[in-house]
């Protein structure tokens, strides 16, 4: 049988070492050796001898993400195996923490990560109930993290000299030492009239980054991350 989709492009090849890969640009290929952990639902493909067991938040995680909606429903992946993962078919990024990083990220944009990595959900400092009670994942420690991002997402580096102000809707993550605010840009003459629809964002002042995405969260899709 011939044909363009048993390429090398589409191929599903023997990984050659444990951890996490781009299969292509919609789904993240992990090869276990252990356990790893991934976003609930996820998995579209494995193969060898894996476990699937979902994962606790502890009784503080759940309050929050009961309150907010925010959090990761999470399971545990382990054995030994390979086992591919997507969501949504939206698009996969790798990143690398490093000892002494820290990366807070909205919890609807995690797939998949090494176990060597430490996460907590914790309050957005300064954005409070009038920012949407914003509550995201920080990620400590050493390893990849598989995050997904409807369209190619935007890195915007944040300076002392040049602060960002970002849609709630549209944030993907930050640097964690960034200090965070709300930040009103619609007058008070603009929101008699009806407003922008742009009243509030998020203000990130300091040095490091924020990486956004090419469009907003919808009601529907932010209900039901």
């Amino acid at each position: 049988m011939k044909s363009d989709l048993f390429g090398t492009e589409h191929l599903a090849e023997t990984a050659t070492s444990p951890g996490m890969s781009l299969q292509n640009a919609k789904s993240v290929k992990y090869a276990v050796n252990g356990e790893m952990h991934a976003r609930q639902g996820s998995m579209i493909a494995f193969r060898g001898d894996l476990q699937f067991e979902r994962k606790g938040q502890g009784i503080g995680g759940m309050l929050k993400r009961a309150v907010t909606g925010e959090g990761m429903a999470l399971m545990a992946v382990r054995g030994q195996g390979e086992a591919w993962f997507a969501h949504e078919a939206q698009n996969c990024f790798i990143v690398e923490i490093e000892q002494g990083d820290a990366l807070t990220v909205n919890g609807r944009n995690v797939l998949c990560f090494d176990p060597t990595l430490s996460y907590e959900i914790r309050t957005v400092k300064g954005a409070g109930m009038t920012g949407g009670g914003l509550f995201n994942s920080v990620f400590t420690g050493y390893g990849k993290l598989a995050l997904i991002c409807e369209g190619s997402p935007i890195v915007i580096p944040v300076t002392p000299q040049a602060a960002v102000c970002v849609d709630t809707d549209a944030v993907v993550g930050w640097s964690e030492q960034l200090q965070t605010s709300l930040h009103r840009s619609q007058s008070f003459g603009s929101m008699v009239r009806g407003g922008s629809g742009e009243a509030v964002q998020l203000r990130l002042d300091g040095q490091g980054f924020v990486i956004v995405r090419p469009s907003e969260a919808t009601a529907q899709k932010a209900s039901a991350h």
